[in-house]
């Protein structure tokens, strides 16, 4: 499969170096860190939950997904190998949907002992433990939402040749896309009407409605629609070159 192609050269680029295994070290320990070692955490909470995780994981991936992505374009673009890349027999669409699927793993491989969590808080609890619909719920939402921010950090490697711009154009366009609406629906012109459907725009709304442990198709089909729109800003990119 062609684009299985792309998406190991993706895996061996990530996991060539330190950098790679450093920003996953660092995801998990600081996610350990605020959970059950900082004050507030979730030891003091006197019930079993992972809500300050499911509430944290948002930010944390705001910043390392950035750092995955921000050199699988960029990179290709500063060295020239993606004039190579083109010869090969692959599409365009070949070509964005390895990068993203490569970049998609790297980040499950860093969720992926996240649920760790689950079982120690479970084996902690003195009562019937953690509400297993949500937390499944709260994952499948943290999974969208990963896919979402995957999609527009690979979309915003495509503008640029420079890692460094890639990571902190990456890093505003999610917060922007993740937060900004909800925030500005808190202004007191949208108040009592418009600021339901502002909020509905921004990624936060849905996130936070998959995470309540019930699965809307509207919430899906918001993610896959986002997921399409920035392949299909990145594939209008790559056609530029």
């Amino acid at each position: 499969m062609p684009m299985w192609s792309v998406c190991k050269k993706e895996l061996r680029q990530f996991f060539s170096s330190l950098t790679g295994y450093i920003a996953i070290i660092v995801f998990l320990l600081v996610n350990g860190l605020v959970l059950f070692v900082f004050e507030d955490n979730i030891l003091d909470f006197g019930y079993a939950t992972l809500d300050r995780f499911f509430q944290l994981a948002p930010w944390i991936l705001l910043l390392l997904i950035p750092a995955i992505t921000m050199r699988s374009f960029a990179e290709e673009f500063k060295t020239g190998t993606y004039e190579i890349l083109q010869t090969r027999p692959l599409t365009r669409w070949q070509i964005i949907g390895g990068k993203y699927l490569g970049s998609l793993i790297v980040v499950f491989i860093a969720l992926l002992p996240t649920i760790i969590y689950i079982f120690s808080i479970q084996r902690l609890s003195s009562n019937e433990g953690i509400d297993m619909g949500a937390t499944i719920g709260s994952y499948i939402g943290l999974f969208f939402l990963a896919a979402v921010f995957t999609a527009i950090s690979i979309c915003c490697s495509s503008f640029t040749n420079n890692a460094v711009v890639a990571f902190i154009v990456s890093l505003i366009g999610c917060a922007l896309l993740y937060y900004g609406f909800s925030a500005i629906s808190r202004m007191p012109a949208l108040a009592n009407g418009p600021d339901y459907y502002v909020e509905m725009i921004g990624i936060d709304f849905h996130y936070r409605s998959i995470s309540r442990g019930l699965i809307d198709t509207r919430d899906v089909v918001y993610f896959l629609s986002f997921i399409f729109l920035f392949f299909a800003i990145t594939n209008r990119n790559l056609l530029k070159r």
